[in-house]
């Protein structure tokens, strides 16, 4: 396993020995690696020589699973820069507090979804912005058709304006007529911001360098073993490239081996995803839970073609054994789950596929030590659960900018402290038994309460508000937020509207409870442990 190749080094591998392999598939058309080589290059010359970018500036990139992504990512890295991966669900006050923390100098963003940003990215550091439309990379008569019918007929496109905007069509058509220099990088270099609630609930950057993000591929790569063959396999990309897990498999694992990904532009429409698996002979598939549900519900998923698919791989939020069991019988494929953060690369354990155990999340993979403690810090035997602690080459170099954070995390002999309560059997599978801290997993997307009761608490008929997780059968988990008023008149539907306004989807309460108060420790602090234990035995009660 060589991890000490930057990133870089690792593309121009790809690039030499598998040019002519196809590599990314979106809305029909094609890209091979050998175009993402040459597309990336273009974008690399017109940051290097139209804009005021130098190597280590950070570039925000806002884009759905789109053919642009691929291509705008490796053109910042080839340049040198730091890529920040954002979401495109994003609202503006999520937007303009990660662009200012990172302090990104430059935004790539999708058409479909810049309004939001456009409200802000003034009281930001970002000086250009780049505004893709969705087939920006598709042959003339198809591009023009797509985005037309996008922007017109499915009214896909609102207005917006930023002041220091172009076009990526423009953008790269410049960078076409002058040369690119590629900017050599360490293994030590961050390559890439990943913004994270962490252990703490604070949205911050995990610092992931070139050799972390290269050793995880290396790791996935052993993992996965004979599973993944160069240049032969063609796998399912449903989770967006902007996350952590789909970035390591599809952009690092996938795209270095020569191998293929179809990328899945909004997997929430199951119909239409189901639409583009037809006639499709794909090898893997990577999703989670509430994915496999609400593809296996589609009446039209059984009839797809199953006969090469050998791998699926779950992360991101905990796998039911009904699920495991239903995938495996509708499509012959086995699913192994794993498990990881944000701050590891992501993958820290994975299930063997010969020998997949259900209800754990596999063995440590390659270089990868992990233990559990006490709350003292001690070490723990096997079968006994405690804090997961996780040390190995694919562990982030630390918080960006947040070196108190950093210390509480990490210690002075690089043991990671996951926050997630788990027992390492003798025979190496580790199973997680519960999160140590009050995160809430909403169809796979880390919510955390201090953030909403922060939101929440800022209304002004709201006195104070604790949010928990409470099971739910669609998303794994809901949010459900308890209100104290400070005004008579306040509305469950008044505050439902007002987290609408000020957070992204998945974190908006699903159930609203006012109270007269909430319980609190001796000192003031909220107890949310108390209103879970509640929850739990009314769901209990009701399954009685």
């Amino acid at each position: 396993m060589d991890i000490e190749r930057s990133i870089l080094e690792v593309f121009t591998d790809a690039t030499a020995k598998f040019a002519d392999r196809p590599a990314f598939t979106c809305l029909g058309q094609t890209l091979t690696v050998g175009d993402i080589d040459r597309l990336s290059a273009q974008f690399t010359s017109y940051l290097q020589n139209h804009t005021n970018l130098k190597p280590g500036d950070r570039i925000a990139v806002q884009l759905p699973n789109v053919l642009q992504y691929p291509v705008a990512v490796f053109g910042a890295l080839r340049a040198g820069l730091v890529v920040v991966n954002t979401n495109p669900l994003y609202t503006q006050r999520e937007i303009k507090h990660q662009l200012n923390d990172s302090g990104a100098k430059a935004l790539v963003v999708l058409a479909n979804i810049a309004d939001t940003a456009a409200a802000v990215v003034a009281e930001t550091s970002v000086e250009q912005v780049i505004v893709s439309e969705i087939a920006d990379l598709h042959p003339p008569l198809k591009r023009v058709l797509i985005n037309t019918v996008a922007k017109h007929v499915k009214k896909m496109v609102p207005n917006f304006h930023f002041a220091n905007q172009v076009n990526f069509r423009d953008a790269m058509a410049k960078g076409a007529k002058a040369p690119h220099q590629d900017v050599a990088r360490t293994a030590d270099d961050l390559a890439v911001l990943q913004y994270t609630g962490g252990t703490t609930g604070v949205a911050k950057g995990a610092m992931l360098t070139n050799r972390n993000l290269v050793a995880n591929m290396e790791q996935v790569r052993e993992a996965l073993g004979e599973s993944m063959k160069e240049g032969e396999e063609y796998y399912v990309a449903p989770l967006p490239l902007y996350h952590i897990y789909a970035f390591t498999i599809h952009c690092m694992c996938l795209f270095t081996t020569g191998n293929h990904s179809l990328l899945i532009p909004n997997p929430r429409d199951i119909p239409g995803f189901v639409k583009t698996l037809k006639g499709i002979r794909f090898t893997g598939f990577c999703g989670l839970n509430t994915l496999f549900n609400g593809l296996m519900r589609d009446p039209g998923f059984a009839d797809l073609d199953f006969s090469k698919l050998h791998t699926t791989c779950s992360g991101g939020m905990a796998l039911t054994r009904a699920t495991a069991e239903k995938w495996e019988q509708v499509t012959g494929c086995v699913v192994t789950e794993g498990y990881g953060m944000t701050e590891t690369s992501p993958v820290v354990c994975f299930n063997p596929a010969e020998a997949v155990q259900l209800g754990t999340v596999g063995v440590a993979v390659p270089a990868t030590e992990v233990k559990v403690i006490d709350e003292n810090g001690n070490d723990l035997p096997n079968n006994t659960p405690g804090e997961l602690c996780v040390r190995g080459p694919q562990v982030m170099k630390g918080y960006w900018e947040r070196p108190e954070a950093t210390a509480e995390t990490i210690d002075s002999e690089g043991w990671l402290k996951t926050g997630d309560m788990a027992v390492i059997q003798d025979d190496g599978y580790i199973k997680i038994v519960d999160r140590k801290k009050d995160m809430i997993i909403v169809s796979g997307f880390n919510v955390y309460p201090n953030e909403i009761e922060d939101i929440v608490s800022a209304h002004p008929k709201v006195t104070e508000a604790a949010a928990v997780g409470i099971p739910d059968e669609r998303s794994g988990e809901a949010v459900k937020l308890f209100v104290v008023k400070a005004d008579a008149s306040l509305t469950a539907d008044e505050v439902i509207a007002y987290c609408r306004e000020n957070m992204t989807a998945y974190k908006v309460p699903r159930n609203i409870e006012f109270r007269e108060d909430l319980p609190k420790t001796n000192v003031g602090k909220i107890l949310r442990r108390e209103l879970r234990d509640e929850e739990l035995k009314k769901t209990e009660a009701v399954t009685a």
